[in-house]
């Protein structure tokens, strides 16, 4: 009979079951909201990744051979193309490394420079807001160039320390190299803004 009476009180009241109930359903609650949260992000991430990739390409500048338009450190995204315009800045791929530089010249272009820098487009002098000093920089190509079927002209605007089209190391750019248009600059935040 003592046996019993023990057990009798071992066992939990009413309320505590209550109680448990209740707080097993808050932590299965919490679980599922917990996993659904867990896989609106990854989808999220997955889509962000995609749009990354696929249509809107982020890229950190690294150097200085676009300055002043874009410093070392800034963010920008680039929109998918295949067709630019002189002037336009345009990221492409170049021995496994994404570069910025400006279109100067489109397929049939004819392309002059003087011992100044001074670049010509076509007999006509190009003005150059955007350049910060202009200069011959490293240059192995011989004026006037005309730029080849399918490729374009490009130039960094800091023409001293630029590598770029005027160098056969990298010449002119294949419209299978290129990803995209430079359009907007998202970082710093207080240079945000649209770029053309």
């Amino acid at each position: 009979m003592k046996q019993r009476k023990k057990d009798i009180t071992s066992l939990p009241t009413k309320q505590q079951v209550e109680t448990e109930r209740k707080r097993y359903r808050r932590q299965k609650a919490y679980n599922k909201a917990l996993g659904g949260t867990v896989y609106v992000l990854t989808i999220v991430a997955a889509v962000a990744v995609l749009i990354a990739t696929l249509i809107l390409p982020v890229l950190q500048i690294e150097g200085t051979s676009m300055e002043p338009t874009l410093v070392n450190g800034d963010i920008v995204l680039l929109t998918k193309s295949t067709t630019f315009e002189r002037g336009e800045l345009c990221g492409f791929s170049w021995n496994n490394k994404l570069l910025i530089k400006r279109v100067i010249g489109i397929p049939g272009d004819w392309i002059e420079m003087d011992t100044d820098g001074t670049v010509y487009l076509n007999g006509e002098k190009l003005d150059e807001p955007y350049a910060n000093q202009l200069a011959v920089g490293e240059c192995d190509l011989e004026f006037p160039f005309q730029v080849p079927p399918e490729q374009y002209f490009v130039l960094g605007d800091m023409r001293e320390s630029s590598i770029d089209s005027r160098n056969t190391i990298i010449g002119c750019v294949a419209k299978d190299q290129i990803v995209g248009k430079v359009f907007f600059r998202v970082w710093p935040l207080e240079n945000m803004q649209f770029l053309s």
